[in-house]
């Protein structure tokens, strides 16, 4: 085809860097597809029907008014040059139908030049500015292509994605979010909050920090069982909402999150599917609170659904994949409508409370996305949910986007600085006070935590963390191995003055003196015999002498080795043991089931750039030899 042929020759002529750049913007959809091995089949997998299905979502007004009229002025061009089959004869079969529908002369193939589409847009001055511009973007992401001559042409199959959509006249800049006198004609503007974006992004982030690493951290004790049918089950929900101290709607969020941010899978085991943390959330917890929270925002503004959105009938759940291809461009279209409205006049666009949206934000969005936000079902009440999320994730506050907000929308893989400005570091000593408990004034470090939650009970979270020291909360650090000396030293370490109080010490030491009084020795299974002669053989075998067996009665040992290791070894020695259930009874061996988690592909950074060169014809460089092609 003459498009394709022409979408060939453009892309040969970008640099391996342009080209690179081209298939990192189009990896999601580019992925769902084999990788290419020549241009030509790279230009057939950005125009076929799925990828542009995937690609206009997130088109702005002016790029998708270009593209629309583009296509429309081809295929009526085309369709005069060589006019399609006949309509099928009444009672025609499916395949004839369709390729009636599918005959040349729907499809958009004939070149324009630019001039045609700029008269049919009626686009002077600066309107016919945004519109060269946006041609230009079109380029730029292979959804148009310039012929040797300057025309323009466009996928075949445009027309059918986009004849169904009245797009409006051409609007060059986007509609504003609020009217210029939103509290009515004479009325004051509401005033300015007292706390100002930045500072209700720091509380968001702060709080976000600490319900995540609980909630992970409830999870790694307590792996979450999902439903047969899919989907965590609403009672798993409730405690793992209660372990994280949020709402269950945040709490899906934030499990979603984590799924798609690799922190944690669902792994297979006997008794079904499980999540749990994979090893990425071990390398989560030393980094830094800003660092932590990079992934989660990342995820969530690629995430494929909206987690606190349940429809009518729908009973919510989590850690289900997503299937909602309209939800990133949603959110990045009321991202960037909330990102033109300065703080001082942000308040009155506030959202009067949780599901919600204020006036004219929607017609606003809808510049910037015209097909994921009032073109979808349930636009408001979805919406509403995504607002939610963002001020929940200190995106947006006080109806405007926060600096964190900003940086998201400008680049969602570049958070670190932004997060490291909200969140301070990590505090590596606490202050020890009478009451026998411990203060934080912020986010410790984890060995800070583990020291603390070793010792004493975890009480508050709020802008500080509290622990509380109690003889329950000493002896379980007593019985993990710290003695009185340890324990009080390492206090003392990490204590802001260096001391610790008198009660502290005198509980410490009263727990200690208590502790050990009564002993329990480890057995990891026993063995019983009538025969007491054999007893005593068995007890001085040389070769069970790994099983560390000690007999405790004439007829009674135990083994410091698990029942199946002891059984091993003693049918290696030559005895025959036979397993006895607790009741009493014989019971039959069976193979313990294993399981193994494969690791998680990770995608080569160079990939892109490797793929690219290999497209060209060029010489790979060093170090991209080895790099594997994909979107």
């Amino acid at each position: 085809m003459e498009g394709l042929d022409t979408l060939t020759r453009s892309l040969a002529r970008r640099t391996p860097e342009q080209l690179a750049a081209l298939l990192t913007r189009h990896a999601e959809p580019l992925a769902r597809r084999p990788a290419p091995t020549e241009l030509r089949g790279l230009a057939s997998a950005l125009w076929s029907y799925e990828t542009l299905h995937h690609l206009v979502l997130h088109l702005d007004h002016p790029r998708l008014k270009v593209l629309a009229t583009t296509a429309r002025i081809s295929q009526e061009r085309a369709a005069e040059d060589a006019p399609g089959p006949a309509a099928p004869a009444p009672g025609a079969d499916y395949q004839s139908l369709m390729a009636h529908r599918l005959s040349f002369a729907q499809l958009a193939t004939a070149p324009v030049p630019p001039e045609d589409v700029l008269a049919a847009l009626e686009a002077t001055g600066a309107a016919r500015d945004a519109a060269e511009s946006a041609l230009r973007a079109l380029y730029d992401d292979a959804l148009a292509a310039p012929t040797e001559d300057g025309a323009v042409v466009v996928p075949p199959r445009t027309p059918q994605l986009l004849a169904a959509h009245d797009f409006g006249p051409f609007l060059a800049e986007a509609p504003r979010p609020v009217p210029d006198d939103p509290a009515g004609a004479g009325t004051p503007v509401s005033a300015v909050p007292a706390t100002s974006p930045h500072d209700e992004s720091r509380a968001a982030a702060a709080t976000l920090a600490a319900t995540a690493d609980r909630l992970l951290a409830s999870l790694a004790t307590q792996p979450a069982a999902l439903r047969k049918s899919g989907g965590l089950a609403v009672r798993e929900i409730k405690r793992l909402a209660k372990a994280a101290g949020a709402g269950e709607p945040q709490t899906r969020l934030l499990l979603d999150l984590a799924l798609a941010a690799g922190l944690i899978a669902l792994t297979r085991t006997p008794a079904g599917i499980t999540a749990l943390p994979t090893g990425a959330y071990d390398d989560w917890l030393a980094r830094p609170p800003g660092q932590r929270l990079a992934p989660l925002l990342t995820a969530w503004s690629a995430l494929w659904a909206i987690p606190t959105h349940t429809p009518f009938g729908e009973t919510p759940t989590a850690l289900v994949r997503g299937h909602d291809r309209h939800a990133p461009a949603l959110r990045h279209a009321l991202l960037a409508t909330l990102a033109t409205v300065p703080p001082a006049v942000g308040a009155p666009l506030a959202t009067p409370g949780p599901g919600t949206v204020p006036p004219g934000l929607l017609r606003a969005a809808d510049w910037h996305r015209p097909l994921a936000v009032t073109a979808q079902p349930m636009a408001e009440d979805r919406a509403a949910h995504t607002l939610d999320e963002a001020a929940y994730l200190g995106l947006v506050a006080h109806g405007t986007l926060t600096p964190l907000g900003r940086a998201l929308l400008t680049d969602p893989h570049s958070l670190d600085e932004p997060l490291a400005d909200l969140l301070p570091p990590l505090l590596e000593q606490a202050h020890f006070q009478a009451d026998l408990t411990a203060v934080v004034p912020g986010r410790p470090t984890a060995a800070l935590a583990a020291l603390l939650s070793s010792a004493a009970d975890r009480e508050s979270e709020e802008h500080a963390v509290t622990w509380r020291f109690t003889p329950a909360s000493v002896r379980h650090a007593l019985d993990t191995g710290h003695t009185a000396g340890t324990l009080l030293d390492d206090l003392t370490r990490a204590s802001t003055t260096g001391a610790l109080p008198q009660p502290l010490r005198y509980l410490v030491q009263d727990a200690a003196r208590a502790h050990g009084r009564m002993r329990v020795l480890p057995a990891a299974c026993c063995i019983r015999s009538d025969d007491e002669t054999l007893v005593k053989e068995l007890a001085a075998h040389r070769a069970l002498g790994d099983l560390a067996l000690r007999v405790i009665a004439p007829t009674v040992l135990v083994s410091g080795r698990p029942p199946a290791a002891t059984l091993d070894a003693l049918r290696a020695a030559g005895y025959a043991p036979a397993l006895e259930s607790d009741t009493g009874t014989t019971t039959v061996d069976r193979l313990p089931a294993h399981r193994t988690t494969a690791p998680a592909p990770t995608r080569d950074p160079q990939a892109p750039l490797a793929l690219a060169r290999r497209l060209l014809g060029l010489t790979p460089q060093p170090g991209e030899a080895a790099a594997t092609g994909g979107g």
